[in-house]
C-alpha cells in the first residue's frame, strides 16, 4: 500500500504517548498515534461501579482461562475479574528468561496502555536522584538535573492534576499540588510518632497521586469509590484516555490508529542519520503497512521501545538503530519491594473510615540523604496505610456460626502497614536483547530479559524491615510483624532504563532532549531513556521528560534542523 505521511508519529498511547499526542498536536503537527491494542470505550469498558454479584465468577475470576492465558499478568496484585481485560494475553505476548531469573513483565496493550491501570503515585525526583550516579561513579551522568526538568514538572501537575502536602524536602520537591487527602486516626498517630522520635531524619506524609480531590480541567473530584485499576468514569484520575487524548483531539490534527503493531522502523535511504517512518503490521488483518513522519517518538515502553529498536538493525547500525554506542537494551532497572512491617494501632475504636481512600501514606527517603549507610548506597521510600479490617476479615479468622458472623459486625483493630520501595542501580549485566527463535502472535521476534538483584538492591531489602519495625514500636504499635517477599523484578511495573540518556554518544543512546544520538528526528520518552531508577514512582518524571522533548522537537523542526 502506498505510505501515508503525517508531521509526526508516536509509537504507543500509554502515559508518555499521550502525552507526546498533546504536545505535538497542540504546537500544530499532524500527528497519528500508532497502538498495538483495541480501543477503549469507557461507557462500555470501565467497570469500576459493577457490584460483585453481577460478575460471572462474583469477583474471583475464571482462574482456569487466567492460568492458561495470563500466566504472568495474574501475578500483579491489581488483575481481578473486572480488569483482567485490561492486561494482556501472555500466550500472544511471550518472552523468554533464563531459567534462574525470572522476570514478571506487566503489560496492558490496548488505547491508554496502563494509564488506566497505573497506581497514580506522582513524585517529583530530586537532584539526589540526577547527581548520585556522577558522585558514586555508577554507570554514567544525567546530562540534566532538576532545574531543567522543574518548570516541566509544573507544566504536568498542573494539567494533570495531583493531591498532595507541602513538606519542604530537598530530597522531594514540592509541586502544584491540589487539596491534600485526610489520613486516618491510625495514620495520623504513627505520624505524630514518627516525627517526634525521628525529628530531622524521618517523616510521613499522604501520598502525592494523580487523582483529584476538587474539579479540575472539566473532570469531576474523586468519590472514594475505590477500584480505581478498572477505569474511571467520572475522569477524576489520570489517564491518557481520561486527560491527554481528548486534548489532542480537540485540536483536529490527531489520528489515533489502533490494532496497530509497529514492527520496526524505517531508515531514510537517502540519509541514515534519519528515520523515515515505521512499518506496521494490523493487528486484526495481518496486513503490513508504512508511516511516514518527519519525527518518531517511540512511546512504546522501556522493554518495548528497546526490542523495536534491535529489531530495526540495518547494516549502519547491526546492532540495532541507534545503538553506536552497544547501549541499547542494556542497565535494566525496576524497584525492588516486598519488604517490611505491619502493626496492630490500639486506640480509636470508636471511629472508622468511610468510602474507600484512592491513596497511601508516603515517607519519603531517608537513607543516605544525610549521613551515609556503611551497608549501601541510595536508598527507599515507604508506601502504605492505616485502616479497621471490615466483614471480609472473616475469611481469615477462625469461627463458626451466628455469633462469629455478629462479630464481624464491628471493625477489628486498626491496622497500619509500611511496604518499602527501594532503588535498583543501573547495571550493563541486566538487559533485554531479541530472542529469533521465538515470535509473538504477529511475527515479531520476543525480548529475552535478564535482570536479577544484586547486593545493593538485597540490602535495601534487609534494611526496609529494620526501620519499618522501628517506626511501628516508636507508635505504640502491638504484634509488630515483618515481611520479606522480595517480588521478582518487574512486578513493581516501574521498569526503565535499556536507552539511557547522556552526554556522550560512545555510552549513551539519547541525549540531554531524549533524542537519538545518531539519528536526528528520532525521540525516546518512555522509561527505556532514564539513566539511574531512584526510588520513586517515576510516572511524572516520563510525562515532564516529554512534553519537554516535544517541545524541543518542534522547536527544531521549525528552524529547519530536524
Amino acid at each position: 500500500m502506498p505510505s501515508q505521511k503525517y508531521d509526526a508519529i508516536v509509537v504507543g498511547s500509554g502515559i508518555t504517548g499521550g502525552w507526546a499526542a498533546k504536545e505535538l498536536s497542540e504546537k500544530g503537527l499532524r500527528t497519528i498515534v500508532l497502538e498495538a491494542g483495541r480501543p477503549i470505550d469507557p461507557e462500555k469498558d470501565y467497570a469500576e461501579h459493577v457490584p460483585t454479584w453481577e460478575m460471572k465468577f462474583r469477583g474471583m475470576g475464571d482462574r482456569k482461562l487466567q492460568s492458561k492465558d495470563q500466566a504472568v499478568q495474574e501475578t500483579c496484585s491489581g488483575l481481578d475479574e473486572w480488569n483482567s481485560k485490561f492486561f494482556v494475553n501472555d500466550n500472544d505476548n511471550p518472552y523468554t528468561t533464563a531459567p534462574d531469573q525470572p522476570f514478571l513483565w506487566i503489560r496492558g496493550r490496548q488505547v491508554g496502555g496502563r494509564s488506566i491501570i497505573w497506581g497514580r503515585q506522582t513524585y517529583r525526583w530530586s537532584d539526589l536522584d540526577f547527581e548520585a550516579n556522577a558522585k558514586q561513579g555508577i554507570a554514567v551522568d544525567w546530562p540534566i538535573r532538576y532545574q531543567d526538568l522543574a518548570p516541566w514538572y509544573d507544566h504536568v501537575e498542573d494539567f494533570i492534576g495531583v493531591t498532595g502536602q507541602m513538606e519542604g524536602l530537598p530530597q522531594l520537591p514540592d509541586g502544584k499540588f491540589l487539596p491534600p487527602m485526610e489520613m486516618t486516626c491510625a495514620e495520623l498517630v504513627v505520624k505524630d510518632a514518627v516525627a517526634k522520635h525521628f525529628p530531622g531524619e524521618r517523616m510521613m506524609t499522604i501520598g502525592r497521586a494523580a487523582i483529584l480531590t476538587q474539579p479540575h480541567r472539566g473532570r469531576l473530584p474523586c468519590h472514594y469509590c475505590g477500584p480505581c485499576a478498572r477505569g474511571c468514569i467520572t475522569r477524576s484520575y489520570f489517564s491518557t484516555l481520561n486527560s491527554t487524548l481528548p486534548a489532542a483531539l480537540a485540536t483536529g490534527r490527531l489520528t489515533v490508529r489502533p490494532f496497530s503493531v509497529v514492527h520496526s522502523l524505517i531508515v531514510d535511504p537517502k540519509n541514515n542519520k534519519r528515520v523515515e517512518g515505521v512499518r506496521v503490521i494490523d493487528a486484526q488483518t495481518r496486513e503490513t503497512l508504512e508511516f511516514r513522519a518527519k519525527v518518531v517518538f517511540l512511546c512504546a515502553s522501556t522493554i518495548e521501545s528497546a526490542r523495536l529498536l534491535l529489531n530495526s538493525a540495518t547494516p549502519e547500525f547491526p546492532n540495532g538503530l541507534a545503538n553506536s554506542s552497544g547501549e541499547l537494551g542494556h542497565n535494566l532497572m525496576d524497584h525492588v519491594m516486598g519488604a517490611g512491617a505491619y502493626g496492630t494501632i490500639p486506640g480509636n475504636e470508636d471511629r472508622t473510615t468511610i468510602g474507600n481512600r484512592p491513596n497511601g501514606i508516603y515517607v519519603p527517603r531517608f537513607r543516605n540523604v544525610k549521613q551515609k549507610h556503611p551497608d549501601f548506597v541510595r536508598g527507599y521510600g515507604f508506601q502504605g496505610g492505616g485502616s479497621r479490617d471490615g466483614w471480609g476479615r472473616g475469611t481469615r479468622e477462625t469461627g463458626i456460626g451466628a455469633e462469629f458472623k455478629h462479630s464481624l459486625r464491628s471493625p477489628g483493630p486498626w491496622g497500619m502497614s509500611f511496604g518499602g520501595f527501594g532503588e535498583c542501580l543501573p547495571n550493563h549485566e541486566n538487559y533485554i536483547e531479541l530472542d529469533r527463535d521465538k515470535k509473538d502472535a504477529w511475527g515479531v521476534p520476543v525480548p529475552r530479559i535478564s535482570v536479577k538483584w544484586r547486593e545493593n538492591e538485597l540490602a535495601l531489602v534487609k534494611d526496609m524491615q529494620v526501620t519499618a519495625s522501628e517506626m511501628l514500636e516508636a507508635s505504640g504499635a502491638k504484634e509488630i510483624g515483618t515481611f520479606d517477599e522480595k517480588s521478582a523484578p518487574g512486578l513493581t511495573i516501574h521498569e526503565m532504563g535499556t536507552a539511557r540518556m547522556g552526554r556522550d554518544p560512545k555510552t549513551s543512546v539519547l541525549n540531554a532532549h531524549n533524542q537519538a544520538h545518531d539519528l536526528k528526528n528520532l525521540f525516546l520518552t518512555d522509561g527505556a531513556c532514564m539513566v539511574s531508577s531512584s526510588c520513586v514512582n517515576p510516572s511524572l518524571t516520563y510525562m515532564a521528560l516529554t512534553a519537554r522533548a516535544c517541545d524541543y522537537a518542534v522547536t527544531q523542526m521549525k528552524r529547519g534542523e530536524l
